[in-house]
């Protein structure tokens, strides 16, 4: 007999598109995405066997240690949802340059799947991002991005984000001559 005011449920209606916080059963798809990503970006920048490296399982192992153990209580890995299917993801967390105040909040990474472009999932990314740090109590947001990053750039300026002069050289492989060039670009996220 069941109790009165016991409720079963089926699985209901899954969203068309979403994004949410990420589990560690996501981490392989996140890494997934972050390897096609990657390719695609430094295909052109990075030796081939650099690019080479690019692996999924290299990166859903990075972020299922980091989901387990977060850098700090303030970092967040967002994903991007068509259905149930994570086609983006997005990490936050404190910025650590330099110059940051304890305001200021890093979008440390954004990326949707190259099939799943121009139809809504980085802006609603972004926004989760902006809301999440907010959340936090963070007042800005900032994020680097290589200097040939065009459509990057325009999404995020798009979205309100300016550059701020700011720049740096990362080293993104093995040999010193793998160095990309950074721009960061920021905006304020206060209320």
């Amino acid at each position: 007999m069941s109790h009165p005011h016991e409720h079963h449920h089926a699985p209901g209606p899954v969203a068309d598109a979403s994004v949410r916080l990420a589990r560690l059963s996501d981490a392989p798809a996140v890494g997934y995405v972050q390897a096609a990503l990657w390719t695609e970006v430094y295909a052109g920048v990075l030796a081939p066997e650099v690019v080479a490296q690019f692996q999924p399982q290299a990166f859903a192992r990075v972020w299922r240690a980091s989901l387990h153990s977060p850098p700090s209580p303030a970092h967040r890995l967002l994903v991007a949802c068509a259905g149930e299917q994570v086609v983006g993801f997005a990490a936050v967390g404190p910025s650590a340059d330099p110059d940051a105040a304890d305001d200021d909040a890093e979008l440390l990474v954004l990326g949707i799947h190259a099939d799943t472009r121009r139809v809504g999932h980085g802006s609603r990314l972004l926004n989760a991002c902006v809301d999440t740090a907010r959340g936090a109590r963070f007042t800005s947001l900032r994020a680097w991005l290589p200097g040939d990053a065009d459509p990057t750039r325009a999404f995020l300026v798009g979205g309100g984000f300016i550059a701020d002069g700011a720049h740096r050289e990362r080293v993104v492989g093995p040999q010193e001559s793998d160095v990309v060039r950074e721009v960061r670009l920021a905006t304020t996220i206060t209320a």
